[in-house]
C-alpha cells in the first residue's frame, strides 16, 4: 500500500509518527480515561481497558465536561497519554487540553476519512499543516 495523505485542520501543532489506536465511540476525558496511565476505562467504550499512552489516538470527539481539558493536560505533561489525536471534530475541551499540554490535533475529518484508519496503522500527524499521513505497510 502506498502513504496516503489527509488533509484536515490544524487545531494544536507538532509533528509525530506513531501507532493509531481507533475509536468509533467519542470519549470522556475526565472520567472516561486515567490520565495517570492513559487506559480508557469507561465502561463499554469501544477501548475499554486499552492503553492510549503513546498511540495516536483516533476518535470523532470528546465529550463531558471541563474536567477533560485538565485530564488531557495532565496526560501531556506526564507523557501518560497519546502522542498526537486525530478526530472529525476538535470541540473546546480537547482543544484547550491539548494546546496546554503540548498535545498535536488535527479535525475536520468525515467519520468515512477516519475509517481509513486502523487500529495498528503506523501515521504521521502534523499538527502545523493539518494533515495525516497513513503510512505504506
Amino acid at each position: 500500500m502506498a502513504s496516503k495523505i489527509l488533509a484536515g485542520r490544524s487545531i494544536s501543532e507538532g509533528t509525530v509518527e506513531g501507532e493509531a489506536i481507533v475509536s468509533r465511540d467519542p470519549i470522556v476525558f475526565n472520567l472516561g480515561i486515567d490520565a495517570e496511565t492513559g487506559v480508557i476505562v469507561e465502561k463499554g467504550h469501544d477501548l475499554e481497558g486499552k492503553s492510549t499512552k503513546n498511540k495516536i489516538l483516533v476518535f470523532p470527539y470528546g465529550k463531558g465536561s471541563t474536567g477533560g481539558a485538565w485530564s488531557i493536560y495532565r496526560m501531556g505533561v506526564k507523557h501518560t497519554g497519546p502522542l498526537a489525536m486525530v478526530c472529525q471534530y476538535s470541540e473546546v475541551l480537547t482543544t484547550v487540553g491539548a494546546i496546554l499540554g503540548s498535545i498535536p490535533v488535527v479535525d475536520g475529518f468525515s467519520e468515512e476519512q477516519l475509517t481509513e484508519i486502523k487500529t495498528g496503522d503506523r501515521i504521521r500527524v502534523n499538527g502545523g499543516k493539518g494533515t495525516v499521513e497513513i503510512l505504506a505497510d
